[in-house]
């Protein structure tokens, strides 16, 4: 067993996570993993089980690469301020070998995600939403945080007031490094959004980083169309539905 927290306080619902994550059925997340939502001490606390890895990932992670949970709980402690509060992670092996393993961070209880706008064209405030995500995405690049999987599920949004929260989750895949003009506009391209939604959010980023908003928006779209030819390409060979 290993483990690690941001509090001492919480070992033993780290200890005993395999039991707590069991039998609760709260599942807001099911598919390669499991999220589930668990009540310890009068706190909610978010709860990611990752899918066991097969033999020759077991052995990487086991003495190469850190874990998924591992690299999430550290990724979290990095952006602390821009991630739902970490709270810790562990691994319990199997034969010496690394089996489930957890990532714990508060619950963040937010109200939708970037996705909502994006599909929805009389979404209320669209372009207040849109113009606060180009400021915290602005934000991100300039503390050199290139999230890989920039994904619409993976950016929360919770409305306070007259302004907007941002938290990113699904973080082990990320970089930290001072990112290229390009590189930033690239990390908006898994949005899957309209052009004329990426137009807007764009121009708003421009204003921010200063840079030339024609060809700003030029290269995200190309990228954005890039990025949808490619994930259509696959449907159509497996004979799934193509998206716009």
């Amino acid at each position: 067993m290993k483990f690690e927290s941001t509090n001492s306080r919480y070992e033993a619902l780290l200890k005993n996570i395999q039991n707590y994550f069991d039998n609760t059925e709260e599942s807001i997340h099911k598919a390669r993993n499991e999220i589930k939502i668990i009540r310890f001490e009068n706190e909610d606390f978010a709860v990611k089980s990752f899918k066991i890895p097969n033999l020759i990932n077991k052995i990487v992670y086991t003495f190469f690469k850190p874990s998924k949970a591992k690299k999430s709980y550290e990724n979290s402690v990095k952006i602390s301020d821009f991630v739902p509060k970490p709270i810790g992670y562990i691994e319990f092996e199997r034969f010496g070998l690394i089996g489930e393993s957890y990532f714990i961070s508060e619950n963040f209880n937010y109200d939708f995600t970037i996705r909502e706008p994006l599909v929805d064209k009389d979404f209320l405030q669209k372009e207040a939403v849109f113009k606060a995500f180009a400021e915290f995405t602005f934000k991100l690049h300039e503390e050199d945080i290139f999230h890989l999987d920039y994904s619409p599920g993976n950016i929360l949004i919770k409305k306070e007031h007259k302004s907007y929260i941002f938290k990113i989750v699904d973080i082990n895949r990320m970089e930290f490094r001072p990112l290229s003009l390009n590189e930033r506009l690239r990390n908006f391209s898994k949005l899957w959004a309209k052009d004329d939604d990426l137009k807007f959010i764009i121009k708003e980023y421009c204003k921010l980083m200063n840079c030339d908003e024609e060809s700003s928006i030029m290269i995200a779209l190309k990228y954005s169309q890039s990025h949808k030819d490619k994930k259509n390409a696959k449907k159509r060979l497996k004979g799934k539905k193509v998206v716009d």
